[in-house]
């Protein structure tokens, strides 16, 4: 199985090396000196990893055969892929690859369905599951134990314990009506603020 592992980025210094913009919780394994990678455009590669260090917060990668600053800027938004096994699986249990992830059943505690993982989004403070809804709309749920208590392979589905509105937006909305209409205006700057906090917590 083939896994997106990195996309270069600039050109750095004069002997060929590369900035990296990391996608894998492995970067040590998949893009280690040794590592031989794939690529899109097919016709940039197969590359091997010659060399790689940190600076300044960014990993900087050196093919072989790449031996300078104009080659090395000739690969830039190159994507890096890796071969995996498809059996193969993180270290640490609580990880897993996007490959196991996608395609997964979406349910909410009591079993409601919500719809198909589809995506799995890579940010820099965490990362996101796109779940696609029967009527084809999308919803971004931020992948934390707090929202997402149960990855379940065995039987192929995610457990959501979403908070108000994060699936459904009009959820929220009623919350705040019903609100306003039995407490009065103060109250109901109250319960947007409790609105916010929730959209600020599933952040």
């Amino acid at each position: 199985m083939q896994l997106v592992v990195g996309k270069i980025g600039r050109a750095h210094g004069i002997r060929g090396d590369v900035s990296v913009e990391v996608r894998t919780d492995e970067p040590e394994l998949r893009l280690g000196p040794g590592a031989v990678l794939l690529t899109d455009p097919a016709s940039a590669g197969p590359l091997t990893v010659e060399s790689g260090k940190v600076h300044s917060g960014r990993l900087l990668l050196r093919f072989a055969g790449v031996k300078d600053r104009n080659a090395a800027e000739a690969l830039r938004g190159t994507i890096l892929i890796a071969e995996v096994d498809p059996e193969e699986r993180p270290e640490d249990p609580e990880e897993y690859y996007d490959h196991q992830l996608i395609g997964l059943d979406v349910v909410l505690l009591d079993g409601t369905p919500v719809g198909e993982l589809t995506e799995v989004v890579h940010l820099p403070y965490q990362d996101l599951l796109t779940v696609k809804k029967p009527d084809g709309t999308e919803v971004l749920v931020p992948f934390v134990s707090r929202i997402v208590p149960t990855i379940d392979l065995e039987n192929q589905r995610a457990v959501l314990d979403p908070p108000p509105g994060l699936i459904d937006l009009e959820q929220a909305e009623v919350a705040r009506g019903t609100s306003e209409d039995s407490e009065g205006s103060e109250d109901s700057e109250g319960a947007e603020g409790s609105a916010e906090s929730a959209a600020e917590e599933s952040e």
